[in-house]
């Protein structure tokens, strides 16, 4: 324990610090300490992994019934299962994607994905206003198409990376220099294929392009570029996310793209490589606020990307309400204002603010990968429900852009 001398000590020094070396100090010291939380969590060379599902769970992913999907279990065809030490079959996600196969052999419905003359679906995810819920419902949508057989791309924009820790890659210490989109969009020669940096996760069928502190280089980068009249201007700054993207389509149904909480080069090109925009909203007046000057900008400077040949046709635009709680009386008035000014637009589900997400998120999870028995059982079907029901309204916007019903 330190004596008041060392304390005094201590205190002087950190006192006689400039401003960006207390700045730098103190990063150094959270960065370490975090990676030991995770280390903690996670042992040092292990990955996350995705938990199994119970009959039950694999039934709902399918829309079948419990009882078939124990009997196709027991019946081969290649579909495999564990059992627990209480007898229960167990699946993983691969084995449910197995299942899933089979039953689109004879009903196609079962199978989501992209057939021919459907066009990739590029989902950005917006607002700069923190808090609003943005990265939460990224992870959650992303991870929600991939349970269901979609091929996923999730692409983090935002430098602080938060997308990429869900999913399992500590921006300080697993992504490393050139391994973020800016370098697929940077404007030197040491550019590089897309498909080099895209990372595998421990979620099948979800991949990611993880993020961390380089992506800022773009937004100084690209002013020095505009200002070059030597440059070749065939590939605007606007266009370098979508044609990054394009070369992968082949390998995706979905993108979801968590974009930077700035309305800077980087949000600008990812709304322009978007075929939907999904705008995020804290129903308090102060984040309505802030979403109104959001909106006012985002126009102004796309008005001005539309006629330098910027591509702005949307399958769909949406607002989602996160973070809502039904019995706050302002909330629910904020709500019913939005519904009125932009009726459709805004989502029928909302994102109810629950514990369990919170809960999850203290071992990075999301709700998705947290078991039921990790926390009281009525508290988490309540926050699954909420995340379905927005998740699954999406998803009928993504079918609906393909012409399914």
């Amino acid at each position: 324990m330190l004596t008041k001398a060392a304390i005094v000590e201590k205190a002087r020094k950190t006192n006689d610090r400039s401003i960006d070396e207390t700045i730098a100090h103190d990063a150094s010291v959270l960065s370490g300490q975090l990676q030991i939380l995770f280390e903690k969590l996670f042992s040092p060379n292990a990955q996350k992994e995705l938990r199994r599902f119970s009959s039950a769970e694999a039934a709902r992913l399918l829309g079948v019934t419990d009882s078939y999907v124990r009997h196709l279990a027991t019946q081969g065809d290649g579909v495999t299962s564990e059992k627990t030490t209480g007898g229960r079959r167990t699946f993983s996600l691969e084995e449910v994607n197995t299942i899933r196969s089979h039953l689109g052999r004879t009903k196609p419905s079962y199978l989501p994905g992209r057939r021919e003359g459907d066009h990739l679906q590029v989902i950005a995810v917006t607002n700069f206003k923190g808090g609003s819920g943005k990265t939460t419902s990224s992870v959650h949508l992303a991870q929600y198409l991939a349970l269901r057989g979609y091929r996923v791309l999730a692409v983090d924009l935002d430098p602080q990376a938060s997308m990429s820790a869900m999913l399992g890659f500590q921006p300080e210490f697993d992504v490393g220099e050139n391994e973020t989109l800016y370098g697929a969009i940077r404007y030197d020669g040491s550019r590089r294929n897309v498909a080099d940096v895209v990372r595998k996760t421990y979620f099948t069928g979800l991949d990611l392009i993880p993020g961390n502190l380089e992506l800022h280089e773009f937004e100084h980068d690209t002013p020095t570029a505009l200002a070059d009249s030597s440059r070749n201007e065939n590939e605007m700054f606007f266009m370098r996310v979508g044609n990054a993207l394009q070369s992968l389509e082949g390998n995706y149904d979905v993108v979801v793209i968590d974009c930077p909480p700035t309305l800077g080069f980087l949000t600008l090109s990812a709304l322009c490589a978007a075929t939907s925009v999904l705008i995020t909203v804290h129903p308090q007046m102060l984040d309505v606020a802030s979403m109104n000057q959001f909106l006012a900008m985002t126009s102004d400077l796309l008005s001005v990307v539309k006629e330098a040949g910027g591509n702005l046709q949307y399958d769909w635009m949406r607002y989602l309400i996160t973070r809502y709680e039904p019995n706050d009386g302002p909330q629910a008035q904020i709500v019913a204002f939005l519904r009125s000014l932009f009726g459709e637009r805004v989502l029928t589900s909302m994102m109810v603010k629950s514990t369990a997400v919170s809960d999850a998120g203290l071992s990075k999870q999301t709700i998705y990968e947290a078991g039921r028995e990790t926390m009281h059982r009525q508290t988490y079907d309540r926050g699954v429900e909420s995340m379905d029901s927005v998740n699954g309204e999406v998803d009928q916007l993504i079918r609906s852009a393909w012409s399914r019903t």
